[in-house]
């Protein structure tokens, strides 16, 4: 009866009329994706944090490396003024 086999994907051979280059016209690929580490597989956790560090490290961009931690820090403030912390001890009084 065929109760517990899979269904087989049906596979078509349809090339599109129109167009004219080169690869795969239904592969979805970002214009930077073969500029960075971190795209592909990495294979576990630890390999994605190693990858993004070494992105982060050998990126050539200062601007972004700088407005990566302008952003962090403003996080963690209002994280702090959310949670209540006393930041007067950050001032002279």
């Amino acid at each position: 009866m065929g109760i517990f086999k899979q269904r087989k994907n049906k596979k078509f051979s349809y090339t599109p009329r129109h167009y004219q280059g080169e690869g795969n016209p239904f592969e979805i690929k970002h214009k930077f994706d073969e500029y960075r580490k971190t795209v592909g597989n990495a294979g576990g956790i630890k390999g994605k944090f190693n990858n993004a560090l070494d992105d982060y490290k050998n990126n050539v961009d200062e601007k972004a490396n700088k407005r990566v931690l302008i952003i962090i820090g403003i996080l963690i403030l209002l994280f702090l003024i959310f949670i209540e912390f006393d930041l007067s001890i950050f001032f002279k009084s």
